[in-house]
């Protein structure tokens, strides 16, 4: 699953999860646990996130190599947050089994509705979930719901010019592979969830 900030690609991963039956697995919820439990790599990540900027591909990739060799990965998955890069999509592909079909998913959206979305964001201080607008309290766990320190307006700018520095071209070379698909992000929630959902299904098939 690919797009910018604030596409909404984290909340559409997990609903497509699921529906399906898989892991939804998150190279930024697998960060940000690492910032709040302190770890080496936590402390490493926190000043990077905090300032927009992208953690290293080496990094990123060992954590998902980690992740996807988990049991309950072995039956399918759906993977928010990377590849972001070229070189790490180079990797990602080394570690695929080309057995399977893959579905890769562009959830587009314009910039200006990115930035007032990303405004308005809040997530909660003990176990991460961001809720839709209106709500006042974590529905999972009844943590605090705080802004993020890495969604002012001038981070967020940056977060998008880095987006488009690094991602675009990830972009480009999907676009050639078969399973690439692009989904209108700009819609209510149940409509761009079924568009994400038929995407998938014109790939992977709709009970594999």
């Amino acid at each position: 699953m690919l797009g910018p900030p604030g596409a909404g690609k984290g909340t559409q991963a997990e609903r497509l999860a699921r529906r399906r039956g898989v892991p939804r697995i998150s190279t930024g919820d697998i960060l940000r646990e690492a910032v709040q439990a302190e770890t080496p790599l936590g402390r490493a990540a926190r000043a990077i996130m905090d300032a927009g900027r992208l953690v290293g591909d080496d990094v990123m990739v060992g954590i998902v190599r980690e992740r996807l060799e988990r049991p309950d990965a072995t039956a399918g998955w759906v993977l928010d947050g990377f590849p972001r890069t070229v070189a790490q999509a180079q990797a990602f592909d080394r570690m695929l089994d080309r057995t399977w079909p893959v579905a890769i998913i562009s959830v587009e959206v314009p910039e200006h509705a990115l930035i007032e979305r990303l405004g308005a964001r809040r997530i909660c201080v003990k176990c991460g979930w961001s809720p839709p607008p209106g709500v006042t309290e974590c529905e999972r766990c009844g943590g605090q719901l705080v802004r993020r320190k890495d969604d002012t307006v001038d981070v967020v700018k940056e977060r998008l010019r880095v987006y488009l520095r690094d991602t675009q071209p990830l972009l480009d070379l999907y676009h050639e592979q078969p399973g690439f698909r692009t989904v209108d992000g700009d819609q209510t929630p149940d409509a761009v969830a079924a568009d994400i959902a038929a995407a998938v299904a014109s790939v992977v098939g709709a009970n594999s």
